[in-house]
């Protein structure tokens, strides 16, 4: 399956395949989005989000047909239940069902439920914990018709910190990092800002908010003069006036550093927790030169950046340049690709 990440200013498209015990990537691309395609992670233009996947699946030459894709963590409700063990599919679902609306605040006919098993009770002897997912239909539905808009089948509609999750077991063994580490991974996109922290290689708490990547492209529109698209392309490519590094630059990566420092504050308030092993930086701005090393010695913690393809292989239809740069970027379409191996 391709691994398809829509977020709010791009949609990210990865192909893995799995030999030995290597993954290889076997196509990759990134496509813009229409401006307000996509709103605080919801799918507001249908054509325009196809449009763009099909300009991914033709830039990525991959003959795939089947997609998985997420949705944001904020549309997702999720409630681990005890329930009786020995229970079939069907019973459980019977059960989840009827039990349901004490755990989700919309109709159900508006709702899309699923559900997994995670393993026995630690506390209930004879009873097995559940996770309840639950989402509105009609933010999968956007998502859903958005791919087949582009001629492909949505086989699997995941949760974006799930594919994080997932992806990190990559990052973890690169950076030796043991399972029982509270790791802070900080995804800062175009306009959001997602902190995951796991522990024992799980999720254990998530939150977005509303920073990123395009604050910095505001400022250079606001200050240079530019139009968005000539903004976009100077940060990433360089030839801005001199005092763009310490009049604009600068401030933005202590604006970054505030913000981890700020969600690591709203984790630690909200947990048991007062500190994390090690943070790693995802998403487009996790990038930037020098911001890794400004992180830890603003937060005394250490942290790198994501790369999640570091130990793969590259097909020589893959601009490996390009990949590379785009890495800490491509950690959800990754964590989705990744369901094709399940």
């Amino acid at each position: 399956m391709l691994g398809l990440d829509i977020s709010s200013t791009t949609v990210k498209l990865l192909e893995l395949s799995y030999s030995g015990d290597r993954y290889r990537v076997e196509s990759y691309a990134v496509s813009s989005l229409p401006q307000d395609a996509v709103i605080e992670k919801n799918v507001n233009d249908i054509d325009g989000v196809a449009n763009a996947v099909r300009s991914v699946i033709a830039q990525s030459r991959s003959k795939l047909k089947t997609a998985a894709a997420a949705v944001a963590g904020s549309s997702v409700i999720t409630k681990i239940i005890d329930m009786p063990e020995g229970l079939s599919d069907d019973d459980m679902e019977t059960q989840l069902t009827l039990e349901a609306d004490q755990y989700i605040p919309y109709p159900l006919d508006e709702v899309a439920i699923d559900f997994e098993v995670q393993g026995p009770s630690p506390d209930r002897e004879g009873q097995v914990e559940v996770l309840l997912a639950a989402c509105r239909r009609e933010t999968i539905d956007s998502r859903v018709e958005s791919i087949e808009g582009a001629e492909l089948t949505a086989k699997i509609m995941d949760v974006e910190a799930y594919a994080m999750e997932r992806a990190y077991t990559l990052v973890q063994s690169q950076l030796g990092l043991d399972d029982s580490a509270t790791v802070a991974v900080v995804d800062i996109g175009a306009t959001m800002t997602t902190l995951s922290v796991l522990n024992n290689g799980q999720t254990i708490y998530t939150r977005e908010q509303l920073f990123g990547g395009k604050q910095l492209t505001d400022e250079i529109m606001r200050r240079y003069g530019l139009p968005m698209e000539e903004a976009g392309l100077a940060k990433k490519q360089g030839g801005l006036p001199d005092d763009y590094e310490p009049e604009v630059l600068e401030p933005f990566k202590d604006a970054v550093v505030q913000q981890v420092a700020r969600s690591l504050q709203f984790f630690f308030s909200s947990s048991q927790y007062n500190d994390v092993d090690y943070i790693v930086l995802a998403g487009g701005v996790a990038s930037m030169e020098g911001l890794p090393e400004l992180v830890q010695e603003k937060l005394g913690t250490p942290a790198a950046v994501a790369n999640p393809f570091a130990e793969m292989t590259i097909s020589s239809r893959v601009n490996a340049v390009a990949l590379s740069s785009d890495a800490p970027a491509m950690m959800i379409a990754c964590g989705l690709a990744m369901r094709s191996f399940d």
